[in-house]
């Protein structure tokens, strides 16, 4: 358990490290250039700019609550706070569901996006049944 700690602190380099490479493909005029170039291969064909900073903000948004859960869960952890733990069991659950979703594309020969999907939206359904539940219950 002294470890535990220490694996969410190499999460947020991790996701740090992935933020500033993302930050440098942006900044850079190929790089943006190569963004919207995969958008209009993929069929985007109006308002390909738009999309390209839509996006470019979500991946921010993204890598940054993913760093910043990583991080509250080490700093949590190494004070043995209970939102630390709260916190690692967030990530936790949240790399479960990547893992799943990754597994479940490469056994039923699909994309790794619709694995995702699937995994993702029966996690959604089921949280959604039992706060049903628990509402009805009360």
């Amino acid at each position: 358990m002294r470890w535990l700690p220490f694996v969410f602190a190499a999460g947020a380099v991790f996701w740090l490290i992935e933020l500033t490479q993302f930050a440098a493909i942006v900044a850079a005029p190929a790089g943006r250039d190569q963004l919207r170039q995969a958008l209009v291969t993929a069929g985007v064909s109006q308002n390909v700019w738009t999309v390209v900073i839509v996006e470019s903000v979500i991946v921010a948004a993204f890598e940054l609550s993913a760093a910043a859960l990583h991080a509250a869960a080490y700093f949590g952890l190494r004070r043995l706070r209970s939102w630390g733990w709260v916190a690692g069991v967030i990530v936790a659950a949240g790399w479960s569901l990547i893992l799943v979703g990754i597994g479940l594309a490469v056994v039923a020969h699909v994309k790794r996006s619709s694995g995702l999907i699937a995994v993702l939206g029966w996690f959604v359904l089921i949280l959604l049944v039992r706060v049903g539940y628990a509402a009805i219950a009360g």
